[in-house]
């Protein structure tokens, strides 16, 4: 029966000789981790779009927000100007 069994993988335990951090100095973690919410999200639409709004309400950036709307504006005048809309109707008539 030794033929059909898969044979394990060894393992060690392996600690560095000159490492005195805290936790494995092998974890890979990203810079920011601490910071975000959105990184370790509960499954589903609705919980991602949750911690989303929670991690925007607690990282307020107002020139982020002025930023944004700007570039959508730009971009919908944009679009009004390619389908032809005609923006007089804005406009008091003279």
């Amino acid at each position: 029966m030794g033929l059909m069994k898969l044979k394990k993988n060894r393992k060690y335990n392996y600690t560095p000789r000159y490492y005195k951090g805290k936790g494995s100095p092998y974890e890979l973690k990203h810079k920011f981790d601490d910071q975000r919410k959105t990184i370790n999200t509960p499954k589903g639409l609705k919980g991602r779009f949750d911690a989303a709004l929670d991690d925007y309400q607690v990282n307020k950036d107002d020139n982020a927000n002025r930023r944004v709307l700007i570039i959508v504006s730009v971009l919908v005048l944009i679009f009004l100007m390619i389908i032809g809309f005609d923006l007089s109707i804005f406009f008091p008539n003279s």
